[in-house]
């Protein structure tokens, strides 16, 4: 559950959404067994939401130009409110022992 929860250290570090989930996984992996699938999943898509963000901001910033570039930035606000929202559904998933697979994840983390 600490792995998906982690992902909200980002409000209060830079860069605490891919940080917070792998400190616990690297920690605890060896310990816990369920840690390692449930630190992994949320790694990746924890790495996942940052890609999509960088890209949606970069594509606002180039389509400013033309007034539609507005619209990535919502996108962006968007995919960080979904990645909140996903975050908590996995910590609460993971705390009933279930596993969780992120919707849209690429598995970058193996």
């Amino acid at each position: 559950m600490l792995c998906h929860l982690s992902a909200l250290a980002g409000f209060v570090v830079p860069f605490g959404t891919i940080l917070g989930p792998l400190l616990v996984w690297q920690i605890k992996k060896n310990e816990i067994p369920s840690v390692n699938i449930h630190g992994k999943a949320a790694l990746n898509f924890q790495i996942t939401v940052l890609i999509a963000v960088l890209a949606s901001i970069a594509c606002g910033i180039v389509l400013s130009v033309i007034c539609i570039g507005v619209l990535f930035f919502f996108l962006a606000a968007a995919i960080g409110l979904a990645s909140l929202i996903l975050a908590i559904i996995a910590g609460i998933k993971a705390n009933n022992g279930e596993d969780y697979k992120y919707p849209f994840s690429l598995e970058l983390v193996k």
